[in-house]
């Protein structure tokens, strides 16, 4: 798989901001969080719900980005690397002492890393688990009193590199199947609660993702250039329907070209005929014709893309 493939993962949100006459009062305006806000698709939705009247709260590390952040309308900056148990506790404190209450939250903050798996140091494969993995484990389980208590939502961005894998992405497809499980696992634990849970899953977009491991580890800054792919809109498009549609989805994949979409389908379908292949209790053609068949007739009408909404 080319490394290009990790895509458009990281960044996230901001508040919303209407005229201050139109602008709901402080317990019907709806708080978003967004990790990894910077840039980057988390920059791309924090805008985008902010403009949209929404309250958001979007984390950052770097004073820089925050105080950019501080000045869009809507938005509330939070010092919050999903690194650190104390940023993480403050930033619950800050968001129950405003008293808005949290109505979702967007895991969005990550990392990636190139090289082969038994190559990579392992102080960068711990890096790339800590954000991408015990990251939104550590700020779910903060969160989620506050999202039960507003019968929210989570959506968590992943990748299409939670379907994929291929040599020179290790690590981060590692992390990003994770999230596949982790979205699962959650939304059978949280449905009981009121709280609906979704992952988002984009293909390449522009994002900064490659130039920030480029900074760690070294390498040629052209190669990391993704200023060439679209802006994430149909990603921020995806998130808000997981966060506000009366019946959201649990997987969004979202993907700027039929080839990568083409790749991922593909792969599941790969991965059907290995698990079923040569075991006791392999499906004939009929059979797996007929449970495709069961699943497609609960399925949603096709989407256009917005190449063919052109």
């Amino acid at each position: 798989m080319n490394r290009s493939i990790i895509v458009a993962v990281m960044c996230l949100f901001a508040v919303p901001v209407v005229g201050e006459e139109a602008a709901p009062a402080v317990n019907q305006q709806k708080a978003v969080l967004v990790t990894g806000a910077s840039t980057g698709i988390g920059r791309n939705l924090v805008e985008r719900l902010a403009s949209d009247g929404y309250f958001v709260y979007a984390g950052a590390r770097k004073e820089s980005d925050l105080k950019a952040l501080q000045a869009i309308k809507n938005v509330q900056a939070l010092r919050l690397d999903v690194t650190s148990p104390q940023d993480i506790e403050a930033a619950v404190a800050t968001v129950t002492k405003s008293g808005r209450g949290l109505y979702a939250l967007v895991n969005n903050a990550g990392v990636a890393t190139f090289g082969p798996l038994v190559d990579t140091k392992e102080s960068e494969f711990d890096l790339v688990m800590e954000v991408n993995v015990y990251g939104p484990y550590r700020v779910t389980k903060a969160f989620s009193p506050l999202i039960v208590a507003g019968k929210g939502r989570i959506t968590t961005i992943g990748s299409i590199a939670g379907i994929l894998a291929g040599p020179g992405l290790g690590a981060y497809c590692m992390s990003k199947h994770a999230m596949e499980a982790f979205t699962d696992s959650l939304a059978a634990e949280m449905a009981p609660l009121g709280v609906q849970v979704s992952i988002v899953e984009p293909g390449n977009y522009n994002s900064d993702i490659e130039r920030s491991v480029v900074k760690r580890i070294g390498g040629d800054m052209k190669e990391a250039d993704r200023s060439n792919f679209k802006e994430p809109d149909e990603v921020s498009d995806a998130v808000k329907q997981a966060l506000f549609s009366p019946d959201p989805k649990r997987r969004y994949m979202v993907v700027p070209n039929q080839d990568e979409s083409e790749r991922t389908i593909k792969k599941q379908i790969a991965q059907l005929v290995q698990l079923n292949e040569g075991q006791a209790y392999t499906y004939d053609r009929e059979a797996l014709v007929r449970m495709l068949d069961e699943e497609l007739a609960k399925a949603r009408p096709r989407v256009a893309s917005s190449a063919s909404r052109d």
